[in-house]
């Protein structure tokens, strides 16, 4: 997801049964240098005994920006300011539709979603994908909530939840990658705009 300035990756288990886990990087090198030192002087923050510990990724942030700093990297990469303000946690969890007992039709599931008073990300459409590429994929906006800056409080986008229906392939299984270009529209489920 190069205009994401992002490098990610999923894993999986052999068997299908559990969750993949998708990671992603943040390609800090492709950012501004006053991005690049906002990014630094908070990563040497960290402890790195802290790295170690298995809840690492969950941890949430062991530093503190300013909303100007936020700000400043919310200019170049939605996903950098959503880094800085939330850290290390999940930013979305997906929702397998093939494994849904009462629904089984990405249409039915986002109008339901919308019924609930929830609101869902319409960049590129509210369905990414189709049966051609054999993912359909669908998400929520981000609710908004307040963050404690070093400087002031504001409210931006926390996390969102994604909608995935996943079709056969030529020998039968279920697809299991994932379409760039639909992941790339999904993770505007936190853009501020």
């Amino acid at each position: 997801m190069k205009r994401k300035k992002m490098y990610a990756k999923h894993f999986e288990h052999p068997d299908n049964t559990l969750p993949k886990v998708f990671i992603s990087e943040l390609l800090v090198e492709k950012l501004s240098l006053p991005a690049q030192q906002i990014i630094n002087r908070i990563v040497a923050i960290v402890d790195t005994s802290k790295v170690e510990s298995q809840s690492f990724l969950y941890s949430g942030t062991h530093w503190q920006v300013s909303y100007e700093e936020y700000q400043t990297l919310l200019k170049e990469s939605e996903y950098a300011a959503w880094l800085s303000a939330w850290g290390y946690r999940a930013n979305h969890f997906t929702v397998s539709i093939n494994h849904l007992e009462d629904f089984d039709c990405i249409i039915e599931l986002n109008q339901a979603v919308k019924n609930g008073g929830f609101s869902l990300n319409a960049a590129g459409g509210e369905i990414k994908g189709d049966a051609d590429v054999l993912l359909e994929q669908s998400s929520t906006m981000a609710d908004k909530v307040s963050v404690k800056f070093s400087d002031q409080v504001a409210k931006i986008p926390s996390c969102f939840y994604e909608f995935a229906k996943r079709y056969p392939k030529r020998c039968g299984n279920l697809y299991n990658d994932f379409v760039a270009a639909s992941a790339d529209k999904i993770f505007e489920s936190t853009n501020v705009q």
